[in-house]
């Protein structure tokens, strides 16, 4: 019998794709660039199999494309990109890997918390660029973390972990998030509106999905309620802030600095006026890149697939309704 084959959208960690080629005839895209949409189409359309990233648009069209697709199995915890109600339709079932970098990605919104609020980006251009010629009393001042106040919009795992770490810095704690309206209990948060949050805040952290409710959530109103003192961190989704306003923002002083992972759109453009500002700093979506994270990704990615392939219910299903 013939094995199953696979399209697999980016290389991916070794050990995913060693799993996947005992069982399936694997064609992976090794461009460092997402497959633009023709070639998407022509790999997809013999598939039995697609293992995708956020950056592949699948899209009724896609799907529409693959008459033979069993399955789609996506490494990464967020599935916006996937057209659900569409492979729902076509009784495609969808994986994706929950919980795997909540840890990980939590780490990596503290550092980002961290550095901004010491602005170490700054001084490490400062120092490369031979401009250190001394100890100064008023040098790249910044921001204690100890003792400050922390609010966290998205109170889901990844918002749940930055505050178990917020707490090792004795922070204050202020969480909005109508669906989780118990974190308090664990993790030490009080619940408050979000303009209260905003408000308060010292360091503002989103963790909340892309929806249509999220989108533009951080706008110029928002900002307007921060302290002029205040940083912003993102590591949820770039377009739940609107970068327009954030750079107004950032330039009049109405806050003080913003860390960034995600922006909009992915990747940022080299000539955007955010990379222009000292305070701002910005990462290209690496909050989950950890060895371990990221093989643990691809291989709960290539347990999704192989089961939608053997005819076995997913692991970790985006979409259960396919299985009613």
């Amino acid at each position: 019998m013939s094995k199953p084959t696979v399209f697999v959208t980016r290389l991916i960690p070794e050990k995913g794709l060693d799993m996947l080629r005992e069982q399936c005839a694997v064609t992976v895209w090794e461009d460092e660039l997402p497959p633009p949409r023709d070639a998407l189409l022509r790999e997809i359309a013999g598939a039995d199999g697609l293992l995708c990233l956020l950056t592949d648009p699948v899209d009724a069209g896609v799907i529409d494309a693959a008459p033979k697709l069993r399955v789609i199995s996506q490494m990464a915890v967020g599935f916006d990109n996937i057209d659900i109600p569409a492979a729902t339709g076509r009784g495609i079932p969808v994986g994706h890997t929950p919980g795997v970098l909540t840890g990980t990605t939590a780490d990596f919104a503290f550092a980002l918390l961290m550095a901004a609020a010491r602005r170490i980006s700054e001084a490490e251009r400062f120092a490369r660029a031979g401009r250190w010629k001394t100890w100064g009393p008023t040098l790249f001042m910044g921001q204690d973390v100890h003792g400050a106040t922390l609010g966290i919009v998205g109170m889901g795992r990844i918002g749940q972990a930055m505050a178990r770490r917020a707490r090792g810095f004795d922070m204050r704690i202020l969480y909005t998030d109508p669906s989780e309206p118990d974190a308090a209990r664990d993790v030490g948060a009080v619940r408050v509106a979000l303009d209260d949050l905003l408000a308060e805040s010292d360091f503002v952290s989103l963790h909340v999905p892309l929806t249509a409710d999220t989108e533009r959530l951080i706008d110029r109103r928002a900002l307007a309620r921060m302290k002029p003192t205040a940083i912003l961190v993102n590591t949820a989704r770039g377009p739940v802030v609107d970068q327009a306003a954030l750079y107004d923002a950032l330039v009049s002083g109405q806050i003080a600095y913003a860390a960034l992972d995600v922006t909009d759109p992915e990747p940022i453009a080299p000539d955007d006026p955010l990379l222009s500002l000292d305070n701002c700093l910005v990462v290209p979506h690496i909050a989950s890149s950890s060895v371990a994270t990221r093989t643990r990704m691809a291989v709960m990615a290539a347990e999704n697939l192989i089961a939608g392939l053997n005819g076995d219910r997913l692991p970790h299903c985006a979409n259960p309704q396919v299985y009613a």
